[in-house]
């Protein structure tokens, strides 16, 4: 299967307030193979959000390499990078724009990585489509389509940044925690939304998560991130063989771990 992302020897060290380097990413090598859905655990300070700022060029690398379809991209700002990369943050409020209606965030993320000109909007032209890309919701978004989205539940936002994400189907999906912030019940509707949006359009996928049971079901891949480092690596005949009691272990035993 064909490298889609790949990241060498991947470093990023921030100074603290005695002058000395505080490493968040360390030397990490890691690659994703297009179709990959990779879900990533770790706990706090494992350098999980800084893998994805890393990534999307939010955070440039101190040293090391990013790779994406072949080309170097390492020095390349956001802005270059995300034509080809979408990501869904965990507040529902990152991912759209309040005051415009859903319509018109729809519309934005049409033109997502493309140059803007002053044009007419030509929104009227896209609302079936609009209407019936909400309707597979299931969840009544296709009824708020004239609806600023800063009116909208939880639940309903990050589905509509979901929905904005893979409009124009990225090489590259980032999930950031996307369902923590939702409740229980809403987060396991987004994940089955998530996975069916995923296998539809066949996108290769990362996505952090904080919950066990999404980690063993969602994903063909699962990497266990501590320190900066990749702890754990499991394609999906070895991930089938965790337990939640293995993954409650595992992490306990980073608890303990000498200089944690």
């Amino acid at each position: 299967m064909d490298t889609l992302l790949k990241l060498h020897q991947a470093t990023k060290t921030i100074p603290n307030e005695s002058d000395l380097d505080n490493t968040i990413l360390d030397h990490l090598d890691l690659t994703i193979r297009k179709g990959d859905f990779v879900t990533v655990l770790g706990g706090n300070g494992a350098g999980k959000s800084t893998l994805f700022n890393s990534i999307t060029g939010t955070s440039l690398l101190t040293s090391g390499t990013v790779t994406l379809s072949g080309q170097e991209v390492t020095n390349w700002q956001e802005e270059k990078r995300a034509k080809y990369i979408s990501r869904v943050f965990q507040d529902p409020k990152m991912g759209t724009a309040p005051r415009m209606t859903v319509a018109e965030n729809l519309l934005l993320a049409l033109k997502r990585g493309k140059k803007r000109y002053i044009l007419p909007r030509k929104l009227k032209e896209q609302r079936t489509r609009f209407e019936k890309i909400c309707e597979s919701i299931g969840n009544g978004l296709e009824k708020h389509l004239d609806t600023p989205t800063g009116h909208l539940s939880g639940g309903q936002r990050q589905s509509l940044s979901l929905l904005m994400a893979t409009l124009t189907q990225p090489d590259l999906l980032l999930l950031d925690e996307h369902t923590a912030a939702l409740d229980p019940k809403t987060s396991k509707k987004l994940m089955a939304l998530t996975d069916q949006v995923i296998e539809e359009n066949q996108l290769t996928c990362l996505m952090i998560t904080h919950r066990m049971e999404d980690a063993l079901v969602y994903g063909n891949r699962l990497i266990v991130m501590e320190n900066g480092k990749i702890k754990l690596d499991l394609n999906k005949e070895e991930k089938a063989k965790l337990t939640l009691e293995d993954l409650f272990v595992l992490f306990e035993e980073e608890q303990v771990s000498p200089g944690i």
